[in-house]
């Protein structure tokens, strides 16, 4: 009798998990949903905006257009790596993949040869990670990774856009998981400064582009318009790895519970066997012998 209670003792701690997985699992799903929708109305605001900005690039023609945040600096001396995790954990791999990419993004900037880089880590698990690596850190922006509001993007990117712009930082790079699908999140290394420069070639423009007026000058126009793209990139990407981060966690949350219930069976069974076979034992006993 005592295995019995063992056992059912085990159902229910394996029933209780069960109940906590299921319900984290539609709470991350009620996230995703909510993040991924202002992810989707955000894309396409971004990617009209990079046409208009392409499109005064391309209107250039000849004309040289110089906008600090598009140009280059000739020194490697300081890079700044925006990296973004998590705050909690039970998303599967999502940090783990994070800070690989990380890893990985560092020792390519410094065999390019930048003398130093510094790590911006957003979210706490990413926090732990840089801190425990002994790179150089500044985790002002560390929680704009459980409050992901285009506020706190405008802080990150105008600050990073002022130092970029006096000289003070050469390149900025974002590490991030970027939402593919449910099931798969891709961990991405892009440049957000320098901007890349968009071919002002007169033969590659479209017949079909219209001709500008500007009011006021090209130059004036994309002074105004880069800064706004860096400040809605910086914002897509928070959105972008929140997006995967909840997706992550809600495939995790359903593998643990699919595993639960699994558990659960097998222990049913076996509960429903010892009890058979303690009955039989039972009666046995208490039969009379021939």
């Amino acid at each position: 009798m005592a295995a019995l209670k063992e056992i059912k003792a085990r159902i229910s701690s394996v029933g209780g998990t069960l109940k906590i997985t299921s319900a984290m699992k539609m709470v991350a799903s009620a996230k995703l949903h909510h993040v991924q929708a202002e992810a989707e109305a955000l894309a396409d605001y971004e990617r009209q905006l990079a046409e208009i900005t392409e499109a005064l690039f391309r209107f250039a023609g000849e004309e040289e257009i110089t906008v600090a945040l598009n140009r280059p600096h000739e020194g490697l001396r300081r890079a700044v790596v925006v990296a973004i995790a998590s705050d909690g954990s039970l998303c599967g791999g999502f940090n783990a993949e994070a800070a690989r990419k990380l890893d990985h993004t560092v020792d390519a900037l410094r065999q390019e040869g930048f003398e130093k880089v510094e790590i911006w880590p957003v979210g706490e698990r990413m926090v732990t990670f840089v801190r425990k690596s002994g790179w150089p850190v500044d985790d002002t922006y560390r929680a704009l990774s459980g409050h992901h509001d285009y506020a706190g993007a405008v802080r990150l990117a105008d600050r990073l856009m002022q130092d970029y712009e006096a000289g003070e930082i050469d390149r900025v790079v974002l590490v991030y998981n970027h939402y593919a699908s449910m099931s798969r999140q891709i961990p991405t290394a892009e440049t957000l400064l320098p901007l890349e420069r968009h071919s002002a070639d007169t033969a590659s423009r479209d017949e079909s582009d219209p001709n500008y007026i500007c009011e006021p000058s090209l130059q004036e126009l994309l002074a105004e318009l880069l800064p706004l793209s860096v400040r809605t990139r910086m914002y897509e990407v928070l959105l972008d790895s929140a997006t995967a981060e909840h997706a992550a966690r809600t495939v995790a949350m359903q593998t643990a519970s699919d595993n639960a219930q699994d558990l659960l069976d097998e222990l049913a069974l076996f509960y429903n066997k010892q009890r058979q076979q303690a009955i039989t034992n039972e009666l046995a006993d208490i039969a009379p012998s021939d």
